[in-house]
């Protein structure tokens, strides 16, 4: 990727701008914090807000070094030798700063001390890591999860397991022996007694689960509208680990609709949203959540405009959710991943993802957004045509409201109101396409007798949004040419298209939508 093309994208967990060289105790937070997760780059000369390359002077690039390297030197412990390159870009100068994944874990400041010192990357910035956070570094170092720790406080022999072992007899039609406790690394030999993992007491219905790990459950919500302000419904999964993804997906079931679609001469059912991936991500969300996170749970919020799964723990830096169809895998919980695999619950290693992206592929009024907050991982299921259906249904309550006096409202809340708003949709409709026919009379007229891209492009997203270089493609253009942008400005400005990221126009998953105004467009030109 080039400088051109890494400027567009945002500061994150792996990528930060600076305008001149930062402060002495910045700049070792920021490279230790870049060590002790997934690495990263920092370019230096490069404003961030407004982004802008604004360079540094040539003759002192070689002093700047310097001063990188000694601070890197005196401040971060263990030794960090990171990568420093100068690069020119239309004759301005920058620096850039590569760190790589440590393996001397954790990193942290020589002055303050590993408990006072250490940082890790939160989103676009630096966050002193607490002690559970630490320990987590510590166990990576090792190569060992938190997962497969011994718990001493009881012998496995006096764990209450018994659902656990008929649940493991079911699915995979073995019996759960002291042989196969030890092999799958649940139990281990300590002075001729034998002590449960984590993993194992997770997987128990055992008092000793909901004293030590009384977080380890799934909040579900269904909430009214497109808020957290009202319940519909809610409940807490409280059970062992090995049900708790399951029992998500069924109250997740219970919340959404299912109708029917024509596929072929076929009419089938079909799911509102791509259940398939949701389960899957639930799934994920459970095998893969960060349990030294104490005090955090896995909270499943069902909206009227999508479904929000939040994980406990940031996304494991070898994971690339921007890559979904690479077959990537990193099993954070190193026991419990092989149980849920051998017991079915979880597919071969690296197709979750693959399996959640071709899915999508089938719903493509569905946006699947997915970002890391705090120090947890969320994911969106969200409706795109829900805003549009809103508008459109404020618009025939505001004409309601002109056109009847409250004690008719209250008498069409029935059967009549929505054959009322449909009738008012209808006139709302008929509204805007006179609306449109006169402001943009040229260009439907131009339209209408000599096609260009400016129609061409309404009719290649009307299906699904698409990224500039996505069009480009669908209309057999190697690149998007200059044409093409200024015949997407002109769509943006005659409000036909929109962004799916309005808040951040060069975010990375940035793709344009059709609007309401776009799709009446399309209807003109058809009749």
């Amino acid at each position: 990727m080039n400088i051109k093309e890494i400027i567009k994208q945002p500061e994150g967990r792996r990528l930060e701008f600076k305008e001149t060289l930062p402060e002495n105790a910045d700049l070792a937070n920021t490279i230790i914090a870049f060590a002790n997760d997934a690495g990263g780059e920092l370019y230096i000369g490069i404003r961030n807000n407004p982004r802008e390359i604004v360079g540094l002077p040539e003759e002192e690039l070689v002093k700047i070094e310097e001063q990188i390297s000694n601070i890197i030197f005196d401040r971060c412990y263990p030794a960090i030798l990171p990568d420093i390159t100068f690069l020119t870009e239309d004759d301005k100068h920058i620096i850039r700063v590569t760190v790589y994944r440590g393996s001397a874990l954790p990193y942290y400041r020589k002055d303050k001390g590993k408990l006072k010192g250490t940082y890790i990357r939160v989103g676009s910035s630096n966050r002193l890591a607490d002690e559970e956070i630490i320990a987590e570094l510590e166990r990576r170092k090792r190569n060992i999860s938190f997962d497969s720790e011994l718990v001493v406080d009881k012998p496995a022999s006096e764990l209450d397991i018994e659902n656990f072992k008929q649940e493991y007899k079911d699915k995979t039609g073995e019996k759960l022996d002291i042989q196969a406790l030890r092999k799958l690394e649940l139990i281990r030999e300590v002075n001729g007694v034998e002590y449960p993992t984590n993993a194992l007491v997770l997987f128990s219905d055992d008092d000793l689960r909901r004293s030590l790990f009384p977080f380890v459950k799934v909040e579900c919500a269904r909430f009214k509208g497109v808020t957290s302000d009202e319940f519909i419904d809610q409940k807490s999964i409280l059970t062992n680990i090995a049900t708790q993804a399951e029992e998500a997906y069924n109250f997740v079931l219970r919340h959404i609709n299912k109708g029917a679609v024509v596929e072929g001469v076929y009419t089938v059912s079909r799911w509102e949203y791509p259940v398939k991936a949701i389960r899957e991500t639930l799934r994920n969300a459970v095998v893969h959540r960060d349990l030294s996170l104490s005090g955090k749970d896995i909270k499943v919020a069902i909206y009227d405009d999508m479904v929000e799964i939040t994980s406990p723990g940031l996304l494991p830096p070898s994971i690339d959710y921007a890559a979904m169809e690479s077959r990537q895998s990193d099993a954070r919980n190193k026991v419990i991943a092989p149980v849920f695999k051998r017991m079915g619950i979880i597919d071969q290693w690296g197709n979750g993802l693959k399996l959640i992206a071709d899915e999508l592929k089938d719903y493509p009024q569905i946006e699947f957004r997915w970002k890391e907050t705090g120090l947890s991982f969320q994911v969106q299921f969200v409706k795109l045509d829900y805003v549009a259906q809103q508008e459109l249904q404020q618009d025939s309550r505001q004409e309601l409201g002109l056109e009847l006096g409250q004690e008719q409202q209250r008498e069409l809340q029935g059967e009549l109101q929505g054959e009322l708003q449909g009738e008012l949709q209808q006139e709302l409709q008929q509204e805007l396409q006179q609306e449109l026919q006169q402001e943009l009379q040229q260009e439907l007229q131009q339209e209408l007798y000599n096609p260009t891209l400016y129609s061409e492009v309404l009719f290649k997203i009307v299906d699904a949004p698409l990224s500039r270089k996505e069009i480009s493609e669908a209309l057999g253009q190697k690149q998007v040419s200059g044409q093409l942008y200024k015949i997407l400005a002109k769509l943006t400005k005659d409000k036909l298209i929109e962004n799916t990221i309005p808040g951040n126009k060069n975010h990375p998953k940035q793709k344009l939508r059709i609007t309401k105004r776009g799709i009446i467009f399309l209807e003109l030109l058809k009749k």
